[in-house]
């Protein structure tokens, strides 16, 4: 009896399937199916299946499935293209109660599977889901996904009633029950169709589970930046990936529509508007006048099929981007649009009115509206502000300058701006600095509206110790402070005046000397990267030169 006491033990608690997908990637699937196995006695298989790799992964597969009686090796015969295929064949091999996914490049930390599926079966649940950490390598820097969404343990009896969770379109951070996928004939996409997450996530909550969901991290999402072949998600270079994206957006809303899920389908349109058009209108300006022709066609015809409802449920930037886009055919207005979609959006002047004195887009676009600017809190406004970074021998000095919006700012009355400078990777706080801000009495710029307050900007100046912050990347951020008791938390937009944006090396106290080079953020915001001392100013410089000689 007690040899055989842990063996029952075991089948009493064997009950995941973990399906991992790969396609040549010899170099990373052993690390994923060695992560899925190390979750212990609750899982009881896992199934990788190769989409006929030929770079060694499928004999690298089994070779570790000789020594592990819980590793299953599927061989696909013929490739499929995409991550759906692989993903159906792990689903119709399954034999354990509850399955759950893992991408070949990917792993899962430690007690994930124990954690997913201990809410499961203590809440009684078709799906549980936790906490995916996006995971940029080699540097290390985590980004939790969704954590508003995973902030705490809490059941949800039926999707409709957290429409948020239409925002998580993740299929690998989540256990579901096997035989409620086969019940309800959940399936993912076959052969090549980008983006399958988004149509199986839509057509899991048609089916309307039962969700636990849990505040631990159960997925590590590897994010590869330099990888020879790209993730779909971060290749965005060709139009035909904003395709792909917008084909699965309209399928999801299509299957929760069908299901009588309105609530759903509706979010899951504010999303594409507040993440999708956000995230890619940021890139325009980095693609080809082809790209940019196409990719505007393609989101007039979508946004076209929008109702007032789905445009009313989405935050301001996107629906502001999607009027913009909407009352022109050609692309324009990208440099502004681009800020307008960074975190958090900015309004860059000029401020136009129409003639009745509501706010718009611009002289050119009238009824591109803008009157919601004059009713939100001030804690939420695209404030604009510009910095400019002065690296000088006699000391660096940090120079911003707050636009006017509307009147909205005079009404708040701007007092003065915290500064700081957080490191990209690790998220720490390198140097504060605080400035008061003073109203600017030049000539007031003709671009500009001054609505009745006799100012259109307030300039705050304060020294920055750069040599405090340190080797790496630093992130400017601010928070505006303003005698009516508000804040708001913004970034600023980086000046792109003669000499600003450039490389310096300025002596230095205690670095001898320092290479500073401040820059504009794809979304425009301003941040520098520090490299101390000789040493390091050498390497860089060496690099740069290296990268000129190729």
């Amino acid at each position: 009896m007690q040899a055989g006491a842990p063996h029952a033990s075991l089948a009493h608690r064997a009950q995941v399937c973990v399906v991992v997908i790969g396609y040549e990637d010899a170099a990373h699937v052993g690390d994923a199916v060695r992560s899925a196995l190390a979750q212990g006695p609750a899982v009881r298989e896992v199934i990788a299946v190769d989409d006929c790799s030929t770079d060694g992964s499928a004999l690298l597969l089994d070779r570790l499935a000789r020594d592990e009686p819980r590793l299953r090796v599927v061989h696909r015969e013929v490739n499929s293209g995409g991550c759906g295929s692989p993903r159906n064949d792990g689903i119709d091999a399954a034999t354990a109660p509850y399955v759950m996914f893992l991408d070949s490049d990917d792993v899962l930390p430690p007690g994930a599977v124990d954690a997913l599926l201990s809410a499961a079966t203590g809440r009684g649940t078709e799906v549980a889901a936790g906490l995916c950490v996006r995971r940029e390598l080699p540097l290390g820097r985590e980004v939790r996904w969704q954590p508003e969404l995973y902030a705490g343990a809490a059941l949800v009896t039926r999707p409709s009633r957290r429409v948020r969770l239409v925002h998580d379109t993740l299929c690998v951070n989540k256990l579901y029950r096997t035989d409620f996928l086969r019940e309800h004939g959940i399936r993912f996409p076959e052969r090549r169709f980008p983006y399958e997450d988004f149509v199986f996530t839509a057509r899991v909550l048609a089916a309307r589970p039962r969700i636990a969901l849990i505040p631990d991290t159960v997925y590590v999402w590897h994010v590869r930046r330099s990888a020879e072949r790209l993730s779909i998600s971060l290749d965005r270079s060709g139009v035909d990936n904003w395709r792909a994206r917008i084909t699965a957006h309209a399928l999801a809303y299509d299957i929760l529509l069908a299901a009588g899920e309105k609530r759903l389908a509706r979010a899951s349109r504010a999303r594409f508007l507040d993440h999708a058009l956000r995230m890619y209108v940021r890139e325009l300006e980095l693609r080809g006048p082809g790209y940019r022709r196409e990719w505007w066609a393609l989101t007039r015809a979508y946004l076209a099929t929008f109702d007032a409802g789905d445009f009313a449920l989405a935050p301001a930037p996107g629906r502001v981007i999607a009027q913009v886009v909407l009352a022109s055919e050609k692309p324009r207005d990208l440099t502004r649009v681009k800020e307008v979609a960074a975190r958090p959006a900015r309004l860059r002047p000029p401020y136009a009115r129409a003639p009745d004195g509501t706010p718009v887009w611009s002289a050119d676009l009238p009824h591109v509206t803008l009157e919601h600017l004059l009713h939100r809190p001030v804690r939420l406004l695209p404030v604009a502000v510009d910095a400019e970074l002065r690296p000088r021998a006699r000391g660096t000095r940090l120079r911003l300058r707050l636009h006017e919006l509307y009147g909205r700012m005079a009404d708040a009355a701007p007092a003065t701006v915290d500064a700081e400078f957080v490191h990209r990777r690790d998220g720490h706080t390198g140097l504060t600095l605080t400035a008061a801000f003073r109203p600017d009495d030049h000539d007031h710029d003709p671009d500009l509206t001054c609505d009745g307050s006799g100012v259109d900007s307030w300039t705050a100046e304060a020294p920055a110790d750069l040599a405090a912050l340190g080797s790496g990347t630093w992130d400017l951020r601010l928070c505006l402070r303003f005698h009516d008791g508000t804040t708001r938390e913004t970034t600023a937009h980086a000046s792109t005046g003669p000499g600003l944006l450039r490389r310096t090396v300025v002596p230095s106290a205690r670095h001898g000397v320092l290479l500073v080079q401040p820059y504009a953020t794809q979304a425009g915001s301003l941040a520098v990267r520090i490299a101390p001392g000789l040493r390091g100013t050498a390497a860089v410089l060496g690099r740069r030169l290296k990268r000129l000689l190729h």
